[in-house]
């Protein structure tokens, strides 16, 4: 962009504009790559147990899976959550008047896999320190903490 005028007025125009364009280039950059290197996680945490039979409705896309992995009857959402993961930055959640807690870390980004660790602890104690890999449209199962009937299972699925 070039304006005409007094001698020596287009460069300065030129100067003004030019650092501009540069600096609103490198914000464009940063946030599209902050945008990009984030996923979008869906956390369900089920209560399994052998008491009844009820499977809440919500459940029904997993009732299968859950069904050939686990051997219980009925199966209750207690936390449905939706996360938006950023790569080495744990996000953290307490259950239980804050006797368990969850960090779930985005560790990786491979194409279209994202590889998360989670690490549960009760009660100040490591109970459960894992990775695994999760692809898009996928769910992934992970038996969790024993409770007085039953177990939690945590459900992670994700869209990005």
């Amino acid at each position: 962009m070039v304006i005409r005028g007094t001698r020596g007025g287009s460069i300065t125009v030129m100067k003004r504009v030019v650092p501009l364009i540069i600096f609103s280039s490198i914000l464009f950059l940063l946030f599209t790559s902050i945008a990009f290197g984030q996923v979008h996680t869906r956390l369900r945490v089920i209560r399994a147990s052998n008491v009844g039979s009820d499977v809440d409705a919500s459940l029904r896309d997993v009732h299968d899976d859950l069904g050939s992995l686990f051997s219980f009857t009925s199966y209750r959402l207690l936390r449905d959550e939706t996360l938006s993961l950023s790569p080495n930055r744990p996000v953290s959640i307490s259950a239980r008047e804050g006797r368990i807690i969850m960090e779930i870390t985005l560790v990786g980004l491979h194409g279209s896999v994202a590889e998360l660790k989670i690490k549960v602890a009760r009660k100040g104690k490591d109970t459960l320190n894992t990775q695994f890999r999760l692809s898009p449209g996928r769910t992934v199962l992970i038996g969790g903490p024993k409770l007085s009937e039953g177990v939690i299972i945590y459900a992670f699925s994700a869209n990005f």
